[in-house]
């Protein structure tokens, strides 16, 4: 049987530094990560992140703190920070206090659950070797994702991270017999409203859940989204047993808000001005992550890297949760190869014969080796021409610039920029494309033919 919540205390505003706010308690001292209420009916919330001494506390306001003043009153809750979860989110969309702000009707009599929980017991997790197909070669074919696992799509700005998430979830949503839950951490107010619309006008927003901090809101409230919709993921595959399928956008704006807050507390930064918690905090995010016996949490994540350095922190911190990385590069985004996959950064661990099978594994390798000698010619090329190369190497130059354009591939979320209807390719076509490019079947065909199509089948209808 829990315990009952602890006694209310009363309390009064010590001072206040725009999102950080002081209190102090005559009676019991609020613990540790406990919500506090404050201004006109209780409007403003407030978590406790510093015991300053036997009496004070120094809080994170999750909501605006303007209007508070000095020697204005604050509650204790005597509990922590929590969200309303189940059925009645479908098709809804809250922020990281658990408000709707879609502009419907409350959401009644929800349960709401603690955003801060503890990770599925060791015992209780289990791993399997399913992939998650998504219909996007590039992805299905070098770095397949893991059913149950975490995958995180690297890049730096302007490369294709939210464009490429936003197809996943039009690929994968339509086929997806569970929940999918959109958390949108520190993203532009418009790409809010834009997915929101999207979602309905396809059809899918009946079985989705979606989750923004917006970029506009306080450090506070961008920190704790990801805790808020991880806890409604938990409810559906706990108590629903629901499979979850979680799409995370921006996983850095997580540690960026957690590096404002740090700042706001005081503490002193670690390497690149990261908070020197950044790790713990990713980890206690990353970890609840998980699949059970009867139903599992699935999540794609785009990572931002900052100045597209890999060796960054907040990117090298990320990597070590992931079992699939899709790393993006400026340079094919540069070359109009679109989605910007790179074929020889990116990697997974379910690529391997036990899992994909034989074939898969097979064309892969074979894939990233022809892309990679074509990589190691450039330089000759770009000092003698091509001309100067032997026989195979030209062969090898000719297989790579047309599995480079076969790896490309015209989106359904894209559709009214380009003009160019969207693909869906099963991971048999992109097996058998690879293939027969491999073979040499396509040589006497343009480059330009195998360019933004779905499967190699359209180059001879054409």
């Amino acid at each position: 049987m829990s315990a009952a919540p602890q006694q209310q205390t009363d309390g009064h505003i010590l001072a206040v530094h725009g999102s950080v706010v002081d209190a102090r308690f005559s009676g019991r001292l609020p613990e540790r990560l406990e919500a506090l209420t404050a201004g006109p009916d209780g409007a403003i919330i407030l978590e406790v992140q510093l015991h300053l001494s036997a009496r004070d506390v120094r809080c994170i306001a999750l909501t605006g703190t303007r209007g508070l003043a000095r020697g204005d009153r604050v509650e204790a809750t005597g509990e922590g920070l929590k969200t309303p979860v189940g059925p009645l989110l479908l098709g809804r969309m809250l922020n990281g206090l658990g408000q709707v702000v879609d502009e419907g009707e409350s959401l009644g009599a929800a349960p709401v659950w603690p955003i801060h929980r503890a990770p599925l017991a060791l015992e209780s997790r289990v791993t399997a070797t399913e992939i998650f197909t998504t219909g996007i070669k590039a992805i299905d074919l070098l770095a397949p994702l893991e059913m149950g696992a975490k995958a995180g799509l690297f890049g730096g700005a302007g490369v294709g991270k939210t464009v490429l998430i936003t197809e996943l979830i039009n690929n994968t949503v339509r086929e997806y017999e569970g929940v999918s839950l959109f958390c949108g951490i520190g993203e532009r107010s418009r790409e809010a409203e834009e997915l929101y619309r999207e979602m309905r006008d396809a059809g899918v927003l009946d079985q989705t859940v979606m989750f923004f901090g917006q970029m506009n809101e306080p450090p506070g409230a961008r920190f704790r989204v990801g805790h808020a919709a991880l806890s409604a993921a938990e409810y559906f595959r706990d108590e629903e047993q629901r499979n979850v399928l979680l799409l995370i956008d921006n996983i850095f704006r997580f540690v960026q808000s957690g590096m404002e807050v740090s700042g706001l507390m005081g503490r002193i930064p670690s390497r690149v001005g990261y908070q020197p918690t950044l790790a713990t905090e990713l980890a206690e995010l990353e970890e609840r992550i998980a699949s059970s016996q009867t139903a599992s949490i699935t999540s794609v994540q785009a990572v931002y890297v900052p100045a597209d350095d890999m060796t960054d922190p907040s990117a090298t911190h990320t990597f070590s949760h992931l079992s699939a990385s899709v790393v993006l590069s400026r340079n094919r985004a540069s070359q109009g190869l679109y989605p910007a996959v790179d074929p020889l950064a990116s990697d997974s661990k379910m690529l391997s014969p036990e899992v994909v099978g034989e074939r898969h594994y097979r064309v892969a390798r074979a894939v990233r080796r022809t892309l990679s000698e074509y990589e190691d010619l450039k330089d000759i090329i770009a000092m003698l021409g091509l001309e100067e190369l032997s026989a195979a190497d030209r062969a090898t130059v000719s297989q790579a610039r047309r599995l480079e354009r076969f790896l490309t591939q015209p989106f359904f979320t894209t559709e009214q920029f380009t003009g160019i209807e969207g693909r869906l390719v099963s991971l048999e076509e992109t097996l058998d494309g690879c293939e027969r490019i491999l073979n040499d079947e396509f040589r006497d065909h343009a480059e330009r033919a195998l360019y933004m199509i779905g499967s190699v089948e359209e180059v001879e209808a054409a």
